[in-house]
């Protein structure tokens, strides 16, 4: 259970037991039933831009917002967010980028919220601070759960894509 690492064995076993009798997906299901409707680079493009006009009105502007089928989960990287610098006569152009993970595209909307979300952020906080979390969660309230509940997810879901 490479996604909860670091948890408590108590817990590990509660995941465990209803991963090997099939419950761990239903129940993250169940608590999550929503699904979304981005699907494709062109409305998860706008369903960044809602969210960042939101809450980060005065943040840099995003060049590229894409779905990455190479951005592997096994890399330990949900989402990714990258700036590139160019040299465009005598200035430094600097464009940002923000790549989810495919498999986001299967996931609960609460979930997608998550990642996206998580990504924003990075463009105000570049490291994993106090100031990052308090961030996240004035986007997103429920943000420490839903992080849990995403790694629940990616955990049944591997399990189940195992068992095939």
């Amino acid at each position: 259970m490479k996604y909860l690492q670091g948890h408590s064995p108590e817990l590990l076993a509660r995941v465990q037991t209803l991963l090997d009798e099939g419950r761990l997906l239903p129940w993250v299901l169940q608590r999550h039933p929503e699904t979304h409707t981005v699907r494709s680079d062109r409305a998860l493009q706008a369903y960044v831009a809602e969210l960042k006009a939101r809450f980060l009105k005065s943040a840099p502007p995003l060049a590229k917002v894409a779905y990455d089928n190479h951005l592997h989960v096994v890399q330990q990287a949900l989402g990714t967010h990258t700036t590139v610098s160019r040299v465009q006569g005598s200035r430094l152009q600097a464009k940002r980028e923000l790549r989810i993970a495919s498999v986001f595209k299967e996931a609960p909307a609460s979930l997608l919220r998550m990642i996206v979300v998580h990504e924003l952020a990075h463009l105000r906080e570049r490291e994993h601070g106090k100031a990052f979390y308090a961030l996240c969660t004035h986007m997103e309230p429920d943000y420490h759960q839903l992080e849990f509940d995403t790694r629940l997810w990616l955990t049944a879901r591997e399990a189940g894509n195992a068992a095939l």
